[in-house]
Parts: C-alpha cells; sequence; structure tokens
C-alpha cells in the first residue's frame, strides 16, 4: 500500500482579469486536500471515490480527466494499461468551488502510482501528467493548480508567461467560506467577455483589478497586512461590477467584515463557490469562520499565512 497527497488551492487576488494578461496570485491550500492510495488486489484496474466505484475501463467519459490521470501515468511509468490494482481516493476538497480539485486528483494519483512502481516523479513528469489531465478537464488551463496542488508556495503569474514562486512574510490567517452553491466559471468568463466589448469601463476595472494584485504582491511581501485587507475589499468592489459576484457571497463578505476581517473578497470564477477573508490573528479567523458558519456558510477552513 502506497499513498499520493495533493492539496487544494486557493486564488487570492486576479480572478477574471488575468483571462486578459493581467496577472494573478494564487496559493496552495493544505486546510483540504486528496489522498490517493494504491493497493494490489482485484485481477483489473479499478478505482472507488466518492463518484464512481468500479473498473477504470468502465468509467463514464464525464470522469474522462481522471481516467486519463491515472492511464498516463502508467504509461510515463512504463507500466501495464490494465494492472492488478486498485485506486482509492478520499477528497476533502469540494467539487466545482474552484478550489483545484481536478488538478489535485492528478497529482496525488501521479504520486502514488510512480511510489507504487518505486519510480521518481520529477518536477517536470509531474507537470505533464497534471496539465494533459486538466486540458481534458478545463480545455485550456493556464497550469497555476497544477502547479499549486503539487507544491507549497504561493505564486504569481501571468497568462502564457512563466509562473513565478512568490515570497510571503505575512502574519495573519486566511479564512475561506463555502456558499454551498456550485460555481459557474464558464458562464460567468462569457458574461465578462460580453461586457468588456459593451463596455468601456468595464476594460478599465480589469486594468484596475490588474495593479491591485500587483500592489498585493508587494504588500504580501512587506507583511502590510492591514493596507492588504483594504485591497481585498477594492477587489471584490471591481469583481462586483464585472457581475461575477452573487448575493450569497456578498453577504458573506459582509459578514466577515462586520466580524472584524482586515479585508474580504470572492475567490475564484463566482457565481457561487468561495470567499476568503483575511484574519490579524488566529482568535478572530475563528471568530470569522463562526460567524460565517452562523450565517449559513455550507464549511469554512482557517490556514495560517506565514511560514
Amino acid at each position: 500500500m502506497v499513498v499520493g497527497m495533493a492539496s487544494g488551492k486557493i486564488i487570492l487576488m486576479g480572478e477574471h482579469a488575468v483571462v486578459y494578461g493581467q496577472p494573478a496570485i494564487a496559493m496552495p491550500f493544505s486546510a483540504v486536500g486528496i489522498r490517493a492510495t494504491v493497493t494490489q488486489e482485484g485481477q483489473a484496474l479499478s478505482v472507488s471515490c466518492a463518484f464512481y466505484q468500479g473498473l477504470v475501463h468502465e468509467m463514464p467519459k464525464i470522469w474522462e480527466s481522471l481516467k486519463h490521470a491515472i492511464r498516463f501515468s502508467l504509461y510515463r511509468i512504463g507500466a501495464p494499461t490494465d494492472p492488478a490494482i486498485h485506486i482509492d481516493i478520499d477528497s476533502t476538497i469540494p467539487a466545482e468551488r474552484g478550489m483545484g480539485s481536478s488538478a489535485a486528483v492528478a497529482v496525488a494519483i501521479a504520486r502514488a502510482l510512480f511510489a507504487f512502481y518505486q519510480k521518481e516523479l520529477t518536477d517536470q513528469e509531474l507537470w505533464d501528467i497534471v496539465q494533459s489531465s486538466e486540458k481534458i478537464a478545463h480545455g485550456n488551463p493556464s497550469g497555476v493548480d497544477a502547479a499549486t496542488t503539487s507544491g507549497k508556495q504561493p505564486v504569481f503569474f501571468i497568462k502564457d508567461k512563466t509562473i513565478q514562486p512568490l515570497e510571503i512574510n505575512v502574519d495573519a490567517y486566511l479564512v475561506v467560506g463555502d456558499s454551498g452553491k456550485t460555481g459557474h466559471t464558464l458562464e460567468a468568463v462569457k458574461d465578462v467577455a460580453l461586457l468588456c466589448q459593451r463596455n468601456q469601463e468595464a476594460k478599465r476595472w480589469i486594468e484596475e483589478l490588474g495593479k491591485l494584485t500587483r500592489s498585493a504582491k508587494e504588500l504580501l511581501s512587506s507583511g502590510q497586512t492591514n493596507i492588504l485587507g483594504q485591497i481585498m475589499n477594492q477587489d471584490h468592489s471591481l469583481l462586483q461590477k464585472l457581475t461575477v459576484s452573487d448575493d450569497i457571497l456578498d453577504q458573506m463578505v459582509i459578514v466577515a467584515r462586520e466580524h472584524g476581517a482586515l479585508g474580504a473578497k470572492l475567490t475564484g470564477g463566482g457565481r457561487g463557490g468561495c470567499m476568503i477573508a483575511l484574519a490579524e490573528n488566529q482568535r478572530q479567523a475563528q471568530d470569522i469562520a463562526q460567524a460565517l458558519e452562523d450565517a449559513g456558510a455550507r464549511q469554512t477552513w482557517i490556514q495560517y499565512l506565514g511560514e
């Protein structure tokens, strides 16, 4: 029995603007993750997870990216295409919430299979496997999910440019609240594109989001949490103007601010999914998380932003 692990991910800044060449900041989020366990059993390649149990070759088309992550890993290892092994996948990452679940499962599977066959898994090999799987899941992935779910360091990235590791020197906590509503990223992206075509001011909002993200990069490095919180609030206001927030996320943001958050905003594609709040200390983070749950959040998580 061998195990492969991967974390979730959170976008701190840059949602939607990243589509238009502006920067974004994302980070591994270890409060949630995926564990893949490989055991020698049965007579054919099988898998079990929250949404499927059975033989890999009989998996429905909707789970093609998962099947590909398994098959492609075996191919790169040089293992049989249908070995007598079983893969058990246990995830605490809520699906379709913008937390990198599809990339994380590919990372965990690749790590578990390479360990099972006692093969070295290089960073480049892992990248190739995850990106290949993500192309099936999302069409044209930026690579940020692959980088953050497999790594331990936040990243600063711009579309079609090299992903840069980002140093964070912030003594603060991040609270993540799940609205309980599935995000609608593709719909939101299309609506923003239409808005930008029809409204010149929307293009200015996109540029402003990029400026805020660059400011956040410097603030994360210098540890100026109060100003960072203000930047997050401004970011959310612009995302509201771009129509990618919704009433549930807006209310959760208000609740977080009313209970001491330095700043709060949606995270990910919007129209559902999650929001994040910056807290000065652990006690404040716990108070914010409790207030969010009392206000109807499906789940909350807390992660320290320092080393």
